[in-house]
């Protein structure tokens, strides 16, 4: 592995801590390196501000000049009465290169970033574990590419497909260390959706129970055609009712939209093809019980073909989970529409 591939990595490392926090904003990390040792570093704080690159920076101090600045997004070319431009911050700060992910698809920025600090003779390098960079802020490019949030479905199956006893019972599919991974998938949402069923049935808390992250549960939500409203006591709370996923579609600030269940709804989502990425836990066990997903409405098997992409897989204990993406087109980031809230 390259040394700009590893200070890359310690970067996109840092703006995970961001990840279901800084809406509408995306979530960037930034490593300032000099002389072969970190002289600062920052991520995108809670609300979108400061940048990485002004905590990184202010971090560094002098120590910036002359250095090599890690950032997993394009710095940002515009003024905000937030904040000034990350790239006339660098430029300022006198830093002699700059290694990047990719290009920052907000027309306000969109190269003019990278411009810029090439224009002030600093050497600049695109494109450095592009991938990964795009998979974590997956809920900004969605939104600026596709006018939504990035939605998630989470499914805990058994090995028949099952995800519950044939009487409804549930807990558990999966072990610990499975729930531990879910958990911290909720912790990364904006906005966490389960189905009327399942909140009538099992009065959910879908809160975020892992030590140090209790404070980062999403807001919650119910979608469902049949409830007039939630439930007087849910444990829920005070949650939002949605007859339709596409309600959220006009909220700057839900990003990642993270769904757990049951059925009726990881059936309608995928139907309607509003799945963007599956989160399949599987359990070494055999139910016959109720079935995971219903009739897709597919009329050939040819169409089931060449949609998901699985890009990782992991062992949690016993269990195991799955990562598929869905194969989309986006559109390049200089052709994207009107200018993004972020600021």
């Amino acid at each position: 592995m390259s040394d700009d591939s590893r200070w890359i990595g310690a970067a996109l490392a840092l703006a995970e801590r961001g990840i279901g926090r800084t809406a509408p904003n995306p979530s960037v990390g930034c490593v300032i390196v000099g002389a072969g040792r970190v002289v600062g570093r920052g991520w995108t704080q809670p609300g979108g501000r400061p940048h990485a690159e002004a905590m990184a920076l202010a971090a560094a101090g002098e120590a910036a000049r002359g250095a090599t600045a890690f950032v997993t997004l394009e710095p940002c070319a515009h003024v905000s009465p937030r904040g000034p431009a990350c790239a006339d911050l660098l430029v300022a700060a006198g830093v002699a290169r700059v290694v990047a992910c990719g290009t920052d698809p907000d027309p306000r920025t969109a190269g003019q970033g990278f411009a810029r600090l090439r224009t002030a003779g600093i050497d600049v390098v695109e494109g450095v574990r592009r991938a990964e960079a795009e998979r974590l802020n997956a809920g900004f490019l969605a939104r600026r590419h596709h006018g939504r949030p990035h939605v998630t479905l989470k499914l805990a199956l058994s090995l028949d497909g099952s995800i519950a006893l044939a009487d409804g019972r549930s807990r558990w599919i999966t072990g610990e260390r499975a729930r531990a991974h879910a958990h911290l998938e909720r912790a990364w949402a904006d906005v966490i959706v389960v189905g009327g069923g399942t909140l009538l049935a099992d009065d959910p808390t879908l809160d975020v129970r892992l030590p140090g992250l209790e404070e980062r549960a999403p807001r919650r939500a119910v979608l469902s055609t049949s409830l007039a409203a939630i439930p007087p006591g849910a444990r829920i709370g005070e949650a939002r009712l949605l007859r339709d996923i596409a309600e959220l579609d006009a909220d700057p600030s839900v990003l990642r939209v993270l769904v757990e269940g049951g059925a009726g709804v990881a059936t309608t989502l995928l139907a309607a093809d509003r799945v963007d990425r599956l989160l399949v836990y599987r359990a070494p066990i055999l139910l016959g019980g109720r079935r995971g997903i219903g009739d897709l409405g597919l009329a050939d098997l040819a169409e089931a073909h060449g949609r998901w992409r699985r890009v990782d897989a992991l062992e949690l204990g016993p269990d195991g989970v799955e990562l598929f993406e869905r194969q989309r087109s986006i559109c390049h980031p200089r052709e994207s529409g009107s200018p993004s809230p972020a600021a």
